[in-house]
């Protein structure tokens, strides 16, 4: 979800409020700086956990520091050299036409700091209480964080919710619209596709196989069971073939916007406007083919010539497909993980052609795919960061300056969060399962060995191809036909709690409601803020061995077993509840409304 928001709102009570400085173009380098570095970790932490999956199986060495630094670090850069001679097409000659909605929603949190910094203490708010809410969840366990339920009657059937404040805020954000499809698809895989499986396997034997190494029937598997050998590819199909469905919707697009761009080559950079000088395209063709020749020479990156130049052709495309949804769907719905399946079949069919296969020729497709996922994710970013430039008057060259300097600084910061995540958990384990690198892994092992059940797979495609003739967005609802129903549940209560807000509670004016509305994008931004630092810290106290000491579970043993589904909902309930709050308070809401 896009940091840029919560970002800008810091930064305006900062600068405002500490430092008693009035400067909107302060608080959008801030903004435009601080928000590099969810494009780094996005890119990164779709891909990369596949490394240390493998490792975990003895089939290669762990990733060192430096090579994450290193691949974190290009791509960064790359997305944003790729974004420059982009620019005057996609945010100033279609500035009517691309909404680019984060983007515009931080400009108009920039303009409301110029009358008062007011609103930052909403952030803050959300932040305090969602880091309370996730510490007395996962860190001391007072209350369980997931909830499930299934039904004996309906066999392999279940439904369930993971009552945390981040999946909440992320579908208040998001909205009901994108909410309902990935909610959707939940509901396909969780109360369709398991459920048919255990039917009509019956008393067939799975591939599943219990603690004697027996295999177990279709109608012995649970459900979570059943998704992960059999659902997920499913899934699996169905996000490849939504990539690439949006790939060839752009398409024209691409060409378009690449034609202004070869263009804007031969114009000078050094136009006497400040609002129109962007960094010299000498400095970003020069910077590309640098950096290209570095990923194919340091040894560091196990990546050949033909890998570097398959990075530089996706990357930009990827990056013109990139910018371009941003600027219609938001980043936070922007399918990078989808951009980034799609280029790992066919770079990972290209490369065991030339006779790269084994652990090093999957290592190799994972790190390109890195690159190009995280080209993808920094140029979606960058491009909304330049929106909001524009909006404001920022110097786009100064911008797209600070967007490397926040990609320098999350590429040192990202393995060292990589590890300590893996140290205290394990990627792939239930408290971090990384869903998109799990299938990463997946694609690349099962095109490299030939072993991926394409059945399953053209199921996931077929489905995908009904749900775009059905005119309904085939990524949110595939990536929700992929991931576990206790993400999409939550998620979908926070975009219905927004649809509420915004339709049917009463306010004295539409001016009120939407500052109401916005009051509690601010809040959600908090609250996904807030688990995301403590999280970090629960890291910290499980890799120290604190972790255990604080938890309380053990102290209730039964009773809390009994009766924890309850006092989480209860506590859910109290959280949305507070949220609510923060978007009816009237008083202010009518003085800022004024």
């Amino acid at each position: 979800v896009s940091a840029s928001i919560p970002a800008a709102v810091i930064s305006m009570g900062i600068i405002r409020v500490i430092l008693r400085k009035d400067s909107i173009l302060e608080n959008n380098m801030v903004q435009t700086i601080g928000s590099a570095g969810e494009s780094v970790a996005a890119g990164a932490i779709f891909t990369l956990p596949a490394l240390f999956l493998w490792a975990e199986e003895g089939k290669i060495d762990f990733p060192s520091i430096l090579t994450i630094f290193l691949i974190a670090l290009f791509g960064g850069v790359l997305g944003v050299c790729f974004m420059v001679p982009l620019r005057q097409a996609l945010i100033v000659e279609e500035h009517g036409t691309l909404p680019f909605p984060e983007g515009t929603a931080c400009a108009e949190v920039l303009l409301a700091g110029e009358e008062g910094g007011s609103k930052a203490g909403t952030v803050f708010a959300g932040l305090g209480i969602a880091a309370v809410y996730k510490f007395l969840a996962d860190g001391t366990q007072l209350f369980k964080s997931e909830i499930g339920h299934a039904f004996e009657s309906y066999k392999g059937s279940q439904v369930g919710i993971q009552v945390l404040p981040a999946l909440a805020g992320v579908g208040y954000i998001c909205g009901v619209q994108v909410s309902s499809y990935l909610f959707a698809g939940g509901v396909l895989s969780y109360l369709v596709l398991i459920p048919a499986i255990a039917y009509f396997g019956g008393d067939s034997l799975s591939k599943v196989v219990d603690e004697t190494g027996k295999a177990l029937a279709f109608n012995q598997l649970g459900a979570s069971q059943i998704w992960s050998n059999y659902v997920r590819y499913i899934g699996a199909g169905a996000v490849a073939a939504g990539g690439l469905i949006s790939l060839i919707k752009t398409f024209p697009t691409m060409i378009k916007t690449f034609g202004h761009a070869m263009k804007g080559f031969g114009k000078k950079g050094d136009s006497q406007l400040r609002t129109q000088q962007d960094i010299s395209m000498k400095v970003v063709l020069g910077g590309i083919l640098i950096i290209a020749v570095l990923i194919w020479l340091l040894p560091e990156i196990p990546v050949s010539f033909l890998g570097a130049v398959m990075i530089v052709v996706f990357g930009f495309f990827f990056a013109t497909v990139s910018s371009r949804m941003v600027g219609i769907v938001g980043s936070s719905n922007n399918p990078v993980s989808g951009m980034a399946i799609a280029t790992l079949i066919v770079t990972t069919f290209i490369l065991k052609a030339t006779g790269n296969t084994g652990a090093a020729g999957m290592v190799s497709a994972i790190s390109i795919g890195t690159v190009i996922c995280i080209v993808a994710a920094m140029a979606g970013d960058t491009s909304q960061d330049l929106k909001t430039g524009y909006i404001v008057g920022a110097t786009p060259r100064l911008q797209q300056i600070g967007e490397l300097i926040g990609a320098i600084v999350a590429a040192f910061a990202i393995g060292g969060v990589m590890y300590l995540l893996n140290a205290a958990w394990g990627f792939g384990s239930d408290q971090i399962p990384a869903p998109q690198a799990t299938l990463m892994k997946m694609v690349v092992e099962g095109v490299m060995g030939g072993t991926l059940p394409w059945v399953l797979i053209f199921m996931g495609v077929f489905i995908a191809i009904v749900v775009e003739i059905l005119g309904i967005p085939v990524l949110a609802f595939s990536i929700g036909l992929y991931l576990p129903i206790y993400l999409s549940t939550p998620i979908m209560v926070g975009g219905l709690i927004r649809w509420f807000i915004d339709n049917k509670r009463k306010y004295d004016s539409d001016a009120a409601r939407k500052d109401g509305s916005d009051r509690g994008v601010l809040y959600a931004a908090g609250m996904i803020a807030g688990e995301g630092i403590v999280g970090i810290l629960l890291a910290v106290l499980a890799v120290f061995g604190v972790a255990d000491k604080i938890n309380l579970s053990s102290v209730y043993g039964a009773a809390f077993q009994s009766v924890g589904n309850w006092v989480g909902l209860a506590a859910f309930v109290v959280l949305l509840a507070i949220l609510f709050y923060f978007t009816r308070n009237k008083k202010t809401i009518e003085v800022d409304a004024k």
